[in-house]
């Protein structure tokens, strides 16, 4: 009997360690499955990232997908709006540019009649001899001649003047014609060609070293170093007082974006070559009649970048969901609904073949559902906005946090899309925070929007080759980039303040810089675009 009850003891273990083995194995494929899931999506993604479209843009926009239990706004527009005798307009089989019009794009060109005729000795018929008669002209086409650029080496003189009624008296007797100030001393730096070299650069995105060969090209040994040197010392000298009174004006403002961006900046101290650095960029709102870009160089991404920038600031301050911008004071966040699309953008898979597929896409179909509605109320006033942003963008919001609750219990919470919705859902305050004002945006494209010029200059030269080189970059940055937000031509612009700064003592009184604005009436009349 003991035996008997000894042998069921060590079947009773037995099989307790299988079943805590198979329970094992079960978890671990599990898990493995997990794993490969995520892989899976992982690599799809990175896919799509390398081979794939660049563009945000989606075809999940209003009307085109149908949310369960939702019963307002465009969503249902295809039912509600389809009418069985409504007769399609024909279209032109004839594609052409959209927007496109010949007359607009040649308004601004100086024009030139060129005539072709006959000389003397062509003037007799080759027949009898007789002399031609002159019997009118037709015209055949209009052409766009290319002027090459041309450089022209400039001699300055200055004429004298003298009263030899009052050199015979002994009085002062001399006078001199007045001059343009020089941009820099012993230099042969000229308004025009340094604001040349910047809008190569900083527009064009064309490098110091092409800049080099155009200039041999033209007739003259011009090295990069030169031109650098112009670029660094008259940054320096003259735009860093433009550019901090962007910052005082930017400050007084109520509404304002920020962003930053990677840069790879040489021979700063203390640290190796491939440190990153940081260009932060800080604009003023949509909705302002001033518009201010400004660019600031930094050794680092910490939280204090901006609020050192920012010291003073008190209003809305449009960003991503990046902590730093925490410690900046006093200042009510407002966080991107782009960003908050872009999850759910990574989140889509490679092709819908299951209900689960389908999530990302409802959730790309909220964001742009609100990005609609904000489009039909942007002329609105600021008062009329918010009224209206509560009245029809609430019913979207509500429905949309009850999907991202529900989803969050359903979803893998380590995949894409778990992700997606774990950070609108951390992040709702934030993005709920544009309601309370109608001069808030609902996203921060406009950060990314300026800040995107130095990135791709940065695909050009790679890296800046000192800081002081990147900061007469942030410096210049801040100019063109706030020329182009008032519409101005950015090379005109440059041009009009080298041409000007140097007489303006504005060491003593910053107020005289007022009428170099981007916004002043003399300065829109003589270099807007």
């Amino acid at each position: 009997m003991v035996e008997k009850t000894t042998d069921n003891t060590i079947l009773l273990e037995v099989i307790k360690q299988q079943t805590e083995t198979i329970t094992a194995l079960k978890s671990t494929i599990e898990q493995m499955n997990t794993d490969s899931k995520l892989l899976r999506e992982q690599l799809d993604f990175l896919t799509r990232k390398l081979f794939g479209k660049k563009s945000e843009k989606t075809s999940v926009i209003s009307g085109q997908i149908v949310l369960d239990g939702l019963a307002f706004g465009q969503f249902d527009e295809a039912e509600t709006e389809a009418k069985d005798d409504e007769v399609e307009p024909v279209i032109s089989r004839k594609k052409t540019r959209a927007g496109y019009s010949r007359e607009k794009a040649i308004a601004n060109l100086p024009e030139e009649d060129r005539l072709y005729s006959l000389s003397e000795d062509q003037q007799i018929c080759p027949v009898d001899g007789a002399k031609l008669n002159h019997a009118g002209k037709k015209y055949l086409r209009t052409e766009v001649e290319h002027l090459p650029a041309t450089l022209k080496l400039v001699h300055i003189y200055q004429e004298s003047w003298e009263c030899r009624t009052c050199r015979k008296e002994g009085r002062p007797y001399h006078t001199q014609a007045p001059t343009n100030a020089p941009l820099l001393q012993h230099s042969m730096a000229n308004p025009s060609s340094v604001a040349w070299t910047m809008y190569q650069k900083y527009v064009n995105h064309v490098p110091l070293y092409r800049q080099e060969k155009d200039f041999k090209n033209l007739g003259m040994e011009l090295s990069r170093s030169t031109l650098s040197n112009w670029i660094v010392k008259i940054s320096d000298e003259w735009l860093g007082a433009m550019v901090s009174l962007f910052h005082e004006k930017l400050l007084a403002q109520t509404h304002l974006h920020a962003d930053e961006t990677p840069i790879q900046v040489m021979k700063e101290e203390g640290r190796p070559n491939s440190s990153k650095s940081y260009m932060w960029v800080f604009t003023s709102g949509t909705r302002t009649d001033q518009p201010i870009r400004i660019f600031q160089y930094r050794t680092g991404r910490a939280g204090k970048n901006a609020a050192e920038f920012l010291s003073g600031y008190k209003g809305y301050l449009h960003t991503d969901a990046y902590s730093g911008y925490g410690v900046v004071k006093n200042i009510k966040r407002c966080l991107c609904w782009s960003h908050a699309r872009r999850y759910f953008v990574n989140a889509m898979p490679k092709a819908v073949k299951s209900a689960e597929a389908t999530l990302p896409q409802q959730g790309i179909a909220y964001c742009n559902k609100l990005f609609d509605i904000e489009e039909k109320l942007k002329n609105l006033s600021s008062e009329e906005r918010r009224v209206q942003r509560l009245k029809q963008e609430i019913p979207v919001l509500e429905a949309f946090w009850a999907w991202v609750d529900v989803n969050l219990e359903v979803v893998l919470l380590q995949s894409k899309l778990g992700k997606a919705l774990k950070y609108v859902k951390n992040q709702k305050a934030g993005l709920m925070t544009y309601l309370d004002d109608g001069d808030c945006d609902i996203s921060n494209n406009l950060a990314e929007n300026s800040i995107r010029p130095f990135t791709v200059g940065r695909k050009n030269w790679l890296f800046a080759g000192s800081p002081t080189g990147a900061s007469a970059s942030a410096i210049v940055y801040s100019i063109v980039e706030t020329a182009k937000a008032n519409h101005l031509n950015p090379y005109k612009y440059l041009e009009f303040l080298f041409k000007n700064l140097p007489a303006i003592p504005f060491h003593e009184n910053k107020s005289l810089l007022d009428p170099l604005l981007p916004w002043n009436s003399q300065v829109q009349t003589l270099c807007k675009i």
